[in-house]
C-alpha cells in the first residue's frame, strides 16, 4: 500500500510538472491592442480584432511638452501607460515624465503593480525609496543630468528637486497600467475618510492634527 501509495504521489508531480512547463507565459500572438468598448470584463482588456490594427494605436506624441507644476507638490506626471496607447496592453511596459519645479516633489507614493526606473534628462533631484516592515531602511540619493536609480516594486518611494531650477525625468514601469498609490491623499483623502482617531493612533499625534491635515485634502 505504501508502495503504491508513494507511486501514485510521484506521477502527480510529473503530471503537474508537465503542466507547468507546457504553459504560455508569454504573447500568443504579435500584439492584443486594447478594446477599452468591450463589454466583456478581464484582467487588463479585451483585444481587438487585430485586422482593424492601426499604427495610431501604437503612438503617441506629448512627452516633448513640460506638465504644469502649478500646484502644492510642484511636480506633474505625464503618463504613458495603455490608457494613452492601446497597443501597450499586454506587453508589460509603460513610461512617465515626471516635470519639477524649484524645490517641487513626487511624494512618496508606490506602484503596486510595476517596478520603475528613472532617469533624469534635466537638474537635480534627491531620490529614495524604504524597504518593508520591520527593517523600514532608506535607500536615497541625489541624481544629476544622466544618472538613473531603480524603485522596486510596490516600495514607498519619492523624488524632490532640491535645486533653484526646473527638473525633468522619464521614468520606466514594468507595467501596461502601473497604477499610483500617493500615500498622503490615500491615507488623509480617502472617500469617505478613515476615523481620525485611528489615523491619530497610528502616527502618535494628536486628532486635532489629524483633523487639520484631513482638511487639505
Amino acid at each position: 500500500i505504501q508502495m503504491a501509495s508513494g507511486f501514485f504521489l510521484l506521477v502527480l508531480l510529473a503530471l503537474s510538472a508537465s503542466h507547468a512547463l507546457a504553459s504560455d507565459p508569454g504573447q500568443l500572438q504579435d500584439f492584443c491592442i486594447a478594446d477599452r468598448t468591450s463589454q466583456v470584463f478581464v484582467n487588463g482588456f479585451a483585444c481587438k480584432d487585430p485586422k482593424t490594427a492601426l499604427v495610431e494605436d501604437f503612438f503617441f506624441s506629448g512627452l516633448h511638452m513640460a506638465g504644469n507644476t502649478s500646484n502644492k507638490q510642484g511636480s506633474a506626471v505625464t503618463a504613458v501607460n495603455v490608457a494613452q496607447i492601446a497597443g501597450l496592453n499586454t506587453l508589460g511596459i509603460s513610461l512617465a515624465r515626471v516635470d519639477y519645479a524649484p524645490y517641487g516633489q513626487n511624494p512618496p507614493h508606490i506602484h503596486p503593480r510595476a517596478t520603475e526606473i528613472l532617469t533624469v534628462l534635466e537638474g537635480s533631484l534627491y531620490v529614495g525609496f524604504i524597504t518593508s516592515n520591520p527593517e523600514n531602511k532608506l535607500f536615497s540619493k541625489v541624481l544629476n543630468k544622466g544618472d538613473v536609480f531603480v524603485f522596486p516594486q510596490g516600495l514607498i518611494h519619492f523624488q524632490f528637486n532640491y535645486g533653484t531650477n526646473k527638473a525633468i525625468a522619464i521614468a520606466a514601469l514594468s507595467s501596461k497600467n502601473p497604477g499610483v498609490i500617493t500615500i498622503a491623499n490615500t491615507v488623509f483623502g480617502s472617500n469617505p475618510s478613515i476615523s481620525g482617531d485611528i489615523l491619530a493612533k497610528a502616527f502618535q499625534v494628536d486628532k486635532k492634527m489629524v483633523d487639520h491635515i484631513h482638511a487639505q485634502f
